[in-house]
Formats: C-alpha cells, sequence, structure tokens
C-alpha cells in the first residue's frame, strides 16, 4: 500500500473515531448530564406537576400545650378533558359538596386539565363521594391531601397567634412572622392517566417527597393567658371601653407570658372578623402614655446625678407658667422630693426633673428606654411610636414629655421601660418565641435574652422601685393596685385622649397601670390599660381607680399561678382596695389644658 493510501485510511479511521466520539458524548450528555432535565420536560409535556404539600409546624405554648395544628381533609380537583359524563358529574358534586349547580357547570366548562372543585373537604365526605364516583363510572375527578390549619382555643391568643389562607401562607401573628419555619417545603409528582382516568406512572424519578414545617414553641403559658383572657373580659363587661390591652413580661428574660386585646375574634371563623378586632393593639396602637411615663424623667435626673433621691424640688404650689403656658397639678404640692414626685404623680416635679437634664440627655434617656423604635417582638407590624427630636419641640414641651404628653407609644414599649426598671437598669428585647424544633425533637433554633444596653444603673434603678412601691400604698395614686402577700412596684397613667384632627378629647382618657411583682425580686411585670373606660361617676375615671384594681386581680392569680410565696406580714397588713369604692388621696388625672402650643396631633396607628 503505497503512503498516500495509508494517509487516507488513517484519516478515515481518525475521522469515524472522533464522528463516534462526538456522538458517544452527546449520548451520555443526553442519557446521564440532562437526563433529570429532560425527563422533568417529557413529564410535563404528557402529564400534569401534582404539588404535595407540606404539612404546616404546629405551635405550642410554653407547656407544650397545642395552639394550632392540623387535621386531614381533601381537595377535590377536575380534569375537564376526562369528564365521561359532565352532567352526572355536576349532579353528584353539586349535591354531595353543596356547590350550585350552575356555577359547577361553568367551571368544568372548559379543556382545562387541573380545576380545583373545593378545597377543605372532610375525608368522611370525601370518602362518600369517592364511592359513589366509583359506583356511577363517573371519571375525571380526583382527590388530593391537604390539610385544614385548626386553633383549639379560638378567640385566645388570636392576635399572638394570626392564621393561614387557602395557600397555607401566614396571616398576621406568629403564623406570619415564623412561617419560614412553619410551612416546610413542598414535594411535587407527576401524574398522566389512561383514558379511564386511572393514574400510569412512567416518569416515577420525578418526584420529591415534602419536608414537614417545624414546630414553634411560645413563651407565652396558656395558664396565664386565660387568667388575662378572663379579666380583660370582665373589664371589657364592667367599663365598656372601646380599647383594651393586658400584657404580663419576664423581666430578666424578655420572655411575653401573656398577652390580649380587645376587641378580637376566632380564629376558627376569621371570615367573620371584623377589622378592628383584627388588630394586636400591643404593638400596631399608640397613645399618650400620661403619668406612667414619669419613670423616665425621675431615671434620667437620678443617673445624671442633677438629684439625689432625698433632694426636695419646689412644685409651685400647684401652678407653674412656663414658657408662656400654665402647667397645673391635681393638688398644690410644695415642697416634694424625687420620689415623692413619683408617688404623688407631680406634673410640675416631672417637668423640673426634665429639666434639671436638660432636653438633648432628657430625649437621649427618652431613645435609650426604647421608645421611638420597635421593640424586635417576632410579630409583625409592630410600629416605632413617635419621640419627635428636640430641634422639633416647642418652647413648653420640655414640660409637657415628661408626664406623657406630646409623644406617642405602644403598650409593650410601656410594659418593656418599667422591665428595664424591674431588671436593674437593663433593657432587654421582648421576645415571644421560644424555641424552634423539628418533629422528632431535634431543637432547630433557641432564642436566647438579648441585652440591649445598661440604661441606667442599678442603684438608680433600685431606688425608682423603691419609689414605685410608694406609688401602691396609702400615699400614693394606686392603693387599689395592692396585693395581699406581696410588695408591688408600678405607676398609673391617665392620659386624655388626643383627637385625630388634633387637640384632645373631652371627658374621653386612655386609663393605666404598668408595674411589677415582688417588688423585690420581680417575677413578672404587667400591664393594664383601657381606651375610653366608662365609670358611674367622671371622677372615678382615673388610672389607680380602673387599671390598678384590674392589674390587682390579674397579679393575685399569676401570683398563685406560679406558686409563688406571699409574706404573711404584708398578707395582714395590705388589704385589697374595692373597685370604685375609694378615691385616691393623689390623683394621676391630667392638668387643665392650656392651648396646644405647637403640638403633634397623634392618632391611633393601624397596620394589617
Amino acid at each position: 500500500m503505497s503512503p498516500n493510501s495509508r494517509s487516507r485510511c488513517a484519516l478515515i479511521c481518525a475521522g469515524f473515531i472522533a464522528l463516534f466520539s462526538v456522538i458517544s458524548f452527546r449520548l451520555i450528555y443526553l442519557q446521564v448530564i440532562k437526563h433529570d432535565e429532560y425527563a422533568e420536560l417529557a413529564a410535563e409535556k404528557h402529564g400534569y406537576k401534582q404539588i404535595i404539600y407540606a404539612e404546616r409546624g404546629i405551635i405550642f405554648d410554653a407547656n407544650n400545650e397545642v395552639l394550632a395544628h392540623n387535621i386531614p381533609v381533601e381537595t377535590v380537583v377536575a380534569d375537564a378533558t376526562r369528564l365521561n359524563n359532565p352532567q352526572a358529574v355536576v349532579n353528584l358534586l353539586s349535591n354531595e359538596l353543596d356547590i350550585p349547580a350552575e356555577l359547577l357547570a361553568e367551571k368544568l366548562n372548559c379543556q382545562r386539565r387541573y380545576i380545583v372543585i373545593k378545597r377543605e373537604v372532610p375525608e368522611s365526605l370525601a370518602n362518600a363521594l369517592r364511592e359513589k364516583l366509583r359506583a356511577g363510572n363517573l371519571g375525571g375527578i380526583y382527590f388530593e391531601y391537604d390539610a385544614s390549619r385548626i386553633y383549639p382555643n379560638g378567640s385566645m391568643l388570636c392576635h399572638v397567634i394570626g392564621f393561614t389562607d387557602f395557600e397555607h401562607h401566614g396571616i398576621q401573628g406568629v403564623e406570619a412572622s415564623m412561617d419560614e419555619y412553619l410551612r416546610g417545603q413542598d414535594g411535587y409528582r407527576y401524574v398522566e392517566r389512561n383514558r379511564a382516568g386511572q393514574e400510569i406512572v412512567p416518569f416515577r424519578g420525578q418526584e420529591r417527597a415534602p419536608r414537614n414545617g417545624y414546630q414553634v414553641h411560645l413563651t407565652v403559658d396558656l395558664g396565664l393567658q386565660n387568667i388575662i383572657e378572663n379579666e380583660i373580659d370582665a373589664a371589657m363587661k364592667e367599663f365598656t371601653p372601646q380599647k383594651a390591652t393586658i400584657i404580663l413580661m419576664r423581666p430578666q428574660t424578655g420572655e411575653i407570658l401573656a398577652m390580649a386585646n380587645r376587641p378580637n375574634f376566632d380564629l376558627n371563623l376569621r371570615s367573620e372578623a371584623k377589622p378592628e378586632g383584627m388588630k394586636n393593639r400591643a404593638i400596631i396602637d399608640m397613645m399618650e402614655p400620661g403619668s406612667t411615663f414619669k419613670i423616665v424623667a425621675a431615671a434620667s435626673a437620678l443617673n445624671e446625678r442633677k438629684l439625689r433621691f432625698d433632694s426636695s424640688v419646689f412644685c409651685e404650689n400647684g401652678l407653674w407658667n412656663f414658657g408662656g403656658a400654665a402647667l397645673h397639678d391635681h393638688r398644690a404640692f410644695g415642697y416634694l422630693s424625687v420620689r415623692d414626685i413619683l408617688i404623688k404623680s407631680s406634673n410640675i416635679g416631672a417637668a423640673k426633673l426634665a429639666l434639671s437634664v436638660g432636653q438633648e440627655k432628657f430625649y437621649e434617656y427618652i431613645r435609650r428606654f426604647g421608645f421611638g423604635e420597635r421593640t424586635g417582638i417576632e410579630l409583625p407590624g409592630e410600629i416605632n411610636g413617635v419621640i419627635r427630636p428636640p430641634r422639633l419641640w416647642s418652647k413648653i414641651s420640655i414640660t409637657r414629655i415628661p408626664m406623657g404628653h406630646e409623644i406617642g407609644v405602644t403598650p409593650l414599649q410601656m410594659t418593656v421601660a418599667m422591665a428595664t426598671i424591674a431588671n436593674s437598669g437593663k433593657l432587654i428585647m421582648p421576645h415571644i418565641v421560644k424555641s424552634i424544633t423539628a418533629a422528632d425533637g431535634k431543637v432547630i433554633s433557641s432564642l436566647s435574652p438579648v441585652v440591649l444596653r445598661q440604661v441606667i444603673s442599678p442603684e438608680t434603678a433600685r431606688q425608682i422601685g423603691d419609689a414605685l412601691r410608694g406609688v401602691v400604698s396609702d400615699r400614693g395614686t394606686a392603693a387599689a393596685a395592692a396585693v395581699p402577700g406581696f410588695t408591688i412596684a408600678g405607676k398609673t397613667g391617665t392620659a386624655q385622649k388626643v383627637a385625630r384632627n388634633g387637640g384632645y378629647e373631652q371627658g374621653k382618657y386612655v386609663v393605666s397601670f404598668v408595674g411589677y411583682l415582688p417588688a423585690e425580686h420581680p417575677e413578672f411585670v404587667g400591664l393594664v390599660m383601657l381606651d375610653d373606660a366608662h365609670t358611674t361617676k367622671p371622677e372615678l375615671n382615673y388610672g389607680g381607680l380602673v387599671a390598678g384594681p384590674i392589674f390587682s386581680r390579674v397579679a393575685e392569680k399569676a401570683a398563685r399561678y406560679l406558686d409563688l410565696e406571699p409574706h404573711e406580714e404584708i398578707r395582714k397588713a395590705i388589704p385589697v382596695a374595692p373597685v370604685q369604692k375609694t378615691t385616691p388621696v393623689e390623683r394621676d388625672r391630667p392638668p387643665r389644658r392650656a392651648a396646644p402650643v405647637e403640638r403633634v396631633a397623634l392618632t391611633n396607628a393601624s397596620r394589617h
């Protein structure tokens, strides 16, 4: 063979080798590398993708009591291309599922292969319908497993738990904020059916099992929640306020032990709920706090060492002209110590405490206590409140803000501020989620207390706490908040309601009490707030006489539930003041109003 012939043979052989190599590589590429992709495309062309929903995680309280869980249901679906007797199917489904025949006929009068007929069909009804379809040899109707979200406690904790939509997405509350953990990961499979409507599975590899959602454990104790739910219902019946909120919180850890608002709604009947009843007012409503805010003025003055705890402040005998406007006290006070300014709730005294530290420093302490920013609780929709910087203050703002005017705070912010006093001056982030676990008990996430900052020194916190103990005594504004056997520290508030168009509403007040028990080593902080309570006489509409007794009943039952040991000597010494029976020695009613000077109108903020 000539050299040219050998060269041609070698070239031809090389060409065949290259060609078969390319073909082999292409086969490997299609059959191995791209197998899953093309198999999925084939499945999509010849069948349809059926979602296998993950089961949503269960929500528990702190003691593993179920707050939200699932019950099995089925979804009835139709493949309009496989209906062998449409009229018979319409008649049967209309009778069994209580759906108008005209609506069903309209739904099925198309050639779509996947039509949802009805969701959340009980298993017993689905089984009966399945048998009737089989007996009538009616094809084109299929059933998919699903689950319905059930809330065994109805309206209890409704604003905290929230709910889900038909697509199993969390709406409001923990259902929304923890949706990433609760919803899990849906699976899928591709389904093809023959002419008879029977399922065939030529693409068995094209499926993915679902991963069920994680379980969320809350810090809320259902026993304590039941206590405040009963008391807030009793308060609504007795005082018929427009709105009400009660919160219990553990100051050392930030755990929310209980939270209730009125109006409310039933989680299982949410289609009947009114918008006003679906708001978690503890975090989305703001109010002028009134005299409860005086703890900030006192804490700033003591912590900056501008005054000592026993320093005397002249309270102008009840009337003080400052910045061209009059500031009144509910009673003519002469000289009061810092301690007595809190005990007797002197507006003028609180104003002078703030003046002693100056606008900038007082504003700094307001922000250090957490006002003007979200607390960070794991609930959606929380607002910042309204705290204006000093450059926007009027000439008299430094005297009005210390007594809780010209600002907007949420009930939770006020609770956290009092918890800071109870926790030796440490501001701790409140949280309502205790842990997240898998179904087998494996801990996915466990939340620890988060100390944000040291707001005031432990000594200053101790002094403020000592004054707040005097508030809940015969000398203070909240004798009716006392609990037999325990020392209580707290502060009352009675703030005139801010009108939506600016100014104030005559005769309407937001009354509140926030305090902690036992004063020596606090186990919980509690807040009671009623918006526009109605009393038998106007002179009884004070925080000490309305919110104070409610706090007393809540705290006494909570202490019993938590098995706290009372002090026998206190048990004998302090009677519980009856509701609306006594008039306090000092009152925390707001002063008579002068015309507002550069006042910012605050309205109740809301967010769905």
